[in-house]
């Protein structure tokens, strides 16, 4: 009724506080005596009371510990001062000027006896005494004693070692300590024994404890005073209000309590509804008499009974009541000290229930649409991102999702057009094997399907109910009832597009969800899908440039390694998972019975580095066949790619092939000797004989391309069966780990296997050394040397004299005799005429030869000169020219080596491909040099 006050369930007019306050005022309240807060404050029954004993305990337990504490760290520095004394006062006497040469005079309890009682007296010890090695005592602060036997652990103390023990006589605690008394030769000529009387205890604590107990009677005082300033607050809170005043105020909160749009129930701890307010009445449908009934005897519904007469805490909890949702929240009484029973609140959720359900199906596919785009895409495999895919789809939009794509996809290609050809890629399901097509087959789909119409308008097709729609049926009848009986009930097809190319659909299926495919379904499948084909592009796109570069990488790599007699060789190479890499290296064999061993390494992955590698890798070769020293050979390459370089940044905007690195090396078989430069790159490891491993200095250069600096090489001795191991600093260096580690690890892969086979070592160093996840390619090469028999050298000085010739070619033709290879004596000889006789008409001293018997025949000829010869065709009026002419016909290879001191002008010749007479052929060779006309 408007302009009445509220009235309660007893028709009784309710008053606010402030009518409380108003009449108090006008009518008086008798005052708060002080001797009911007295008696209050108490009380244990009052809180007030309560907290005064509280912390009337805690003093007294405060101080009880404080007491013990002080007895126990009184006596703890008793013992400590007594046992500094006793120990400063043991070592002070026993090394006093004079002790130890009293103890070895005639009379030593004459020389020590007035100095002990004096020194006893002074420093405030208890007792002194001065032992013999034996344990008599000569002199003691007791007189008595002197010349009795000592009983105790002395014996230690006269072995050389001081010792400090705790020791009771007459129920007094002692400190003692026994230190040796030292002659100037380090000798224990005598036992120094002091005793500190430990201080009693309760001294200390009596002069202690009235602080303690001042202390401990004012934390009483404040205990006291906390109390009551408590019980002060409490009744100023309470405002003084009296059992009327009370009265009054629970009669407005009855008003309160009917009057709010919320059921409030309050149930006792025997489960009877104590109290219902008229909302909860009405949500609940209760009968006029439900107060102090049963709650279970009420007529709710099971889930509501269950909840309210459980007793347990609940927030939110939503129940039926009739064609009503109810949030209940419940509360327990009993947990601050209440009476047992529980409070809950009803509130009526049915309408915000449907639209909390709309905004939460709006909000789960918000989120997964952002985990979708965190979650697809993570690596550039065309098939993992289908099945990426189909893995975010499933148990929160579908029960089932198959990813099928066209053949050019997956090789990386673009396609030409749509098909409905597809190979399935990725199928994910919820529970078992679905009945559908099988990863990596081939489906052909029928025009009537779904999936050919989803393909040909390149948007998605909903088939909410598959029992009703025949057109997918048609194309596998036996199939379709194998869909159907596994429970699938409903279809979403999505074509997927990136940049209006159709590259393969997405098919979404409902099993276990009852719930149909509807058309907002249809949109977030297609956003879905929108969002993955992206991925799936860029994974196709990714897998074309790299099965580009691979192929390239591959063609430009060598094949196999060349045979050679210098080293036995293996080598492992691996991409990185991020893509190819310019990593190379490569076994050229040099004249001469050596081998150059190259391992290098381009920055940049992919197509260019792959390019890149290949122009180096050629330019190596081309630079190893002037048979340059590894230094030069590196100062070659640095130009080259600095001139790349220059020309490409002017062209193009080709990333930089500057910081590219690589190490050379030229091992000589004959001599043991391989020569080492490095450009930036990482030195080799030496594995010798025995297993032991090294990493020699080889001096650190820039990488190719920045110049400026010479490179510097050395020379190392090897002795046979050492293995060198070359390697890229993808195999050492990883993001997760420091190089030094990976350099650990190689040790520790390489050392202590002897006799290992270069196969042996790089599988060895792979299963160690290769990092788990890879981010740059690794190339490793492992080369064991051999070295030539000595048996098979043969070398001679040649005079600067054409008689000479003569003489050399019989001592070589006699050699060929001994190893067996008479058959090219013959051939071998006028190669070694031509030879000698060039290097003795326009050559210099040293003059030498040397052959060396290895797979084939080497032939040289050193002398001092740096000219080099040129191969030409003779004039027919020339004398001579025909000499060089001669030699590459009758040799299968040759050529010419500086070195430090000249030059070196080397053939090689097959072991048994020659006769002892010239042939027709070499008739024919001679003649053609001469025209008809100059004959």
């Amino acid at each position: 009724m408007t302009g009445q006050r509220p009235r309660g369930r007893g028709g009784r007019r309710v008053l606010g506080r402030e009518q409380y306050r108003r009449n108090r005022d006008e009518h008086g309240s008798p005052p708060i005596s002080p001797e009911p807060r007295l008696r209050s404050i108490l009380s244990v029954h009052s809180v007030a009371g309560q907290v005064f004993f509280l912390l009337a305990a805690a003093a007294v337990l405060l101080i009880a510990a404080a007491v013990v504490a002080l007895v126990l760290q009184a006596g703890h520095d008793s013992r400590n001062d007594a046992t500094r004394r006793s120990i400063a006062a043991a070592q002070g006497f026993a090394a006093a000027p004079g002790t130890a040469a009293a103890l070895t005079s005639a009379h030593p309890t004459a020389a020590l006896q007035p100095h002990v009682v004096k020194a006893q007296k002074q420093s405030g010890v208890d007792f002194v005494v001065v032992m013999s090695p034996d344990g008599i005592r000569y002199a003691s602060d007791d007189p008595a004693l002197i010349g009795s036997r000592s009983f105790g652990d002395y014996q230690r103390a006269a072995a050389g070692k001081s010792l400090t023990r705790m020791a009771r006589f007459q129920g007094v605690d002692y400190v003692r300590t026994l230190t040796p008394v030292r002659a100037a030769d380090g000798s224990v000529v005598g036992v120094m024994s002091v005793g500190v009387r430990v201080q009693r205890v309760n001294d200390a604590v009596q002069r202690q404890l009235p602080v303690l107990l001042g202390s401990g009677a004012g934390a009483l005082v404040l205990a006291a005073g906390g109390s009551a300033l408590v019980g002060r607050r409490l009744l100023r809170q309470t405002h003084g209000l009296g059992p009327v005043e009370m009265t009054r105020m629970y009669e407005h909160h009855d008003a309160v309590l009917h009057a709010v749009r919320e059921g409030v129930l309050i149930i006792g701890g025997d489960k009877r509804l104590l109290l219902a307010n008229d909302e909860a009445r009405r949500l609940l449908g209760l009968p006029p008499d439900a107060e102090g009934r049963r709650v279970a005897d009420l007529g709710m519904e099971p889930g509501m009974t269950e909840l309210l007469g459980s007793g347990r805490a609940a927030t939110d909890e939503v129940r039926l009541a009739g064609d009503r949702l109810l949030a209940i929240n419940t509360r327990p009484t009993d947990p601050k000290g209440g009476p047992p029973g529980s409070v809950a609140t009803l509130r009526d959720t049915t309408e915000l229930q449907a639209l909390a359900g709309r905004a939460a199906v709006a909000r789960e596919r918000l989120t997964l649409l952002y985990e979708a785009g965190v979650r697809i895409g993570t690596t550039l495999d065309v098939v993992r991102t289908a099945e990426e895919l189909a893995e975010v789809a499933i148990s929160r939009f579908a029960d089932v999702a198959t990813v099928d794509l066209l053949e050019p996809v997956l090789r990386g290609e673009e396609p030409a057009g749509a098909s409905t050809e597809l190979h399935r890629a990725a199928v994910r399901s919820i529970r078992g094997e679905p009945p559908l097509h099988l990863v990596e087959e081939l489906i052909r789909f029928a025009p009537s399907t779904p999936q050919a119409s989803a393909v040909h308008n390149g948007r998605a097709v909903l088939e909410a109910d598959l029992k009703s729609a025949p057109g997918w049926q048609l194309q596998d009848p036996e199939r379709a009832r194998s869909i159907l009986e596994f429970g699938i009930h409903s279809l979403i097809t999505v074509p997927l597009q990136a940049r209006d190319v159709v590259l393969g659909m997405v098919n979404f299926w409902r099993a276990d969800t009852p719930e149909p495919f509807g058309e907002e379904d249809v949109s977030f499948a297609e956003e879905l899908t929108a969002r993955a084909a992206v991925s799936i592009d860029n994974a196709r796109r990714f897998t074309r440039e790299h099965t580009t570069a691979v192929t390239l990488q591959r063609r430009l790599l060598p094949r196999a390694l060349p045979e050679q007699p210098a080293v036995e060789v293996d080598h492992r190479y691996l991409p990185a998972r991020a893509g190819v890499g310019g990593d190379w290296f490569d076994v050229l064999p040099l004249p001469g019975a050596r081998v150059a061993l190259v391992v290098g390494d381009v920055v940049g992955h992919g197509l260019h580095a792959a390019a890149t590698m290949g122009r180096l890798r050629t330019a190596v070769h081309n630079f190893s066949t002037l048979d340059l020293p590894p230094d030069e050979l590196l100062g070659h390459l640095d130009d080259l790619v600095t001139r790349i370089d220059a020309d490409e940044a002017a062209e193009s905007e080709e990333p930089s092939i500057t910081g590219a690195t690589c190490l050379y090396a030229i091992y000589d078989s004959v001599a043991g000797r391989c020569t080492v430069a490095r450009a930036g790159h990482p030195g080799p490891a030496l594995v010798l004989p025995d297993g032991t491993v090294d990493f020699p200095e080889v001096p650190a250069s820039l990488p190719l391309g920045l110049g400026g600096e010479p490179f510097e090489t050395v020379e190392l001795q090897l002795t046979e069966g050492s293995q060198l191991v070359l390697f890229t600093d993808g195999l050492i260096e990883d993001r997760g780990r420091d190089i030094d580690v990976g350099l650990g690890l190689l040790r520790d892969a390489l050392a202590n296997h002897p006799g290992r086979g270069p196969h042996e070592t790089c599988q060895a160093v792979f299963d160690v050394v290769f990092p788990a996840c890879p981010r740059d390619d690794v190339a490793l090469l492992v080369a064991r040397t051999r070295l030539l028999d000595p048996a098979r050298i043969a070398h001679w000085d040649v005079p600067s004299d054409p008689a000479a010739v003569a003489p050399v070619r019989a001592a070589c033709g006699r050699q060929l005799q001994a190893w067996g290879l008479e058959e090219i004596a013959y051939t071998t000889g006028l190669i070694l005429s031509e030879l000698i006789t060039n290097a003795i008409r326009y050559g210099t001293q040293p003059i030498t030869v040397r052959l060396l018997y290895d797979r084939s025949l080497i032939c040289e000829v050193s002398d001092g000169s740096s000219t080099s010869p040129h191969l030409r065709r003779a004039a027919a009026t020339d004398e001579g020219g025909r000499g060089l002419f001669l030699i590459a016909q009758l040799a299968e290879r040759w050529g010419t080596r500086y070195t430090s001191r000249g030059k070196v002008i080397w053939t090689e010749q097959a072991l048994h491909d020659g006769g002892a007479e010239p042939s027709g052929d070499l008739g024919r060779i001679l003649l053609d040099q001469w025209t008809d006309e100059a004959l």
